[in-house]
């Protein structure tokens, strides 16, 4: 459909007549996520009243946000599911402009910032040390205690820019540098803490980013699972997939908003996670 006539139908949309505008209404949605940037020029028009803007504010953020859940479904059939390219669906939820090309253009400079250090014949745990050294020290990230359950902490796009983060995202930065330096590092989902484990033959050892990359072993985990009254379970110890992170990611999502008394948009991501079942 044409523009003109795109626009011509946007005027019907505070007809007197409901049968007309919910018809209308019909008609711009099937037309689908396409007519975005049409919606929001019109809804810059500050001829437009009230009524119309908010009509249009609803069905931007629909298409944005069936967008959102379309790609989620697809990222998780297509088999690999890129860890970044699934953080990067989790942040377009809020910054639906935001492009996925920015985001592994800002995570490459970040791996460029610790490449140049790193020597092969180096011990892990020395290599462990440069990383924690570039990401804490000379870089600045670290931990969002201040605003623990902030939804910002879960956009991967604001940690990269504020440099701070809650335990997950800060875990997808230093993890996505590390196995790019092709170290064997990977998530691990404790209850309440999300870290990281180096595992390599016999060699396994635990890495809390929250806390700027502290190094733990198994007997830590063991008495941190006593302190919750908590039965070992194998989960707690070994790696988890790009799917487990993501699905975490969008439940602390979830409880940010809960917390925030936002209930629709906590609706809204408890129906994009229930997707990935």
């Amino acid at each position: 459909m044409e523009e003109p006539a795109i626009k011509a139908m946007i005027q019907l949309l505070d007809d007197s007549d409901q049968e007309v505008v919910e018809m209308v209404e019909a008609q711009m949605r099937s037309l689908g996520p396409q007519i975005i940037p049409i919606l929001e020029n019109e809804w810059e028009n500050s001829s437009l009243n009230p009524l119309i803007q908010s009509k249009l504010e609803n069905m931007i953020h629909d298409f944005q946000l069936d967008s959102t859940k379309q790609r989620l479904i697809q990222w998780k059939e297509s088999g690999h599911m890129d860890l970044l390219e699934g953080m990067w669906i989790v942040a377009t939820y809020r910054f639906p402009d935001y492009s996925l090309a920015q985001l592994r253009a800002d995570m490459d400079q970040l791996y460029f910032e610790v490449w140049p250090q790193i020597r092969e014949n180096l011990h892990p745990m020395d290599q462990l040390k440069i990383i924690n050294g570039v990401l804490f020290d000379q870089l600045k990230f670290g931990a969002n205690s201040k605003n623990f359950h902030a939804a910002n902490n879960s956009f991967i796009n604001v940690v990269l820019e504020t440099r701070k983060g809650n335990p997950i995202s800060l875990c997808v930065v230093y993890m996505w540098i590390a196995q790019k330096l092709g170290m064997p590092i990977f998530g691990v989902n404790l209850p309440n803490l999300f870290v990281l484990t180096y595992k390599k033959d016999d060699l396994q050892c635990y890495i809390n980013v929250f806390n700027k990359g502290l190094i733990f072993n198994k007997v830590d985990i063991d008495n941190y699972l006593a302190q919750l009254n908590l039965t070992p379970n194998e989960v707690y110890y070994q790696p988890c997939s790009n799917l487990e992170i993501i699905r975490r990611v969008l439940r602390n999502l979830i409880m940010a908003f809960e917390k925030a008394g936002d209930d629709s948009h906590r609706d809204e991501l408890t129906d994009m996670i229930d997707s990935l079942d």
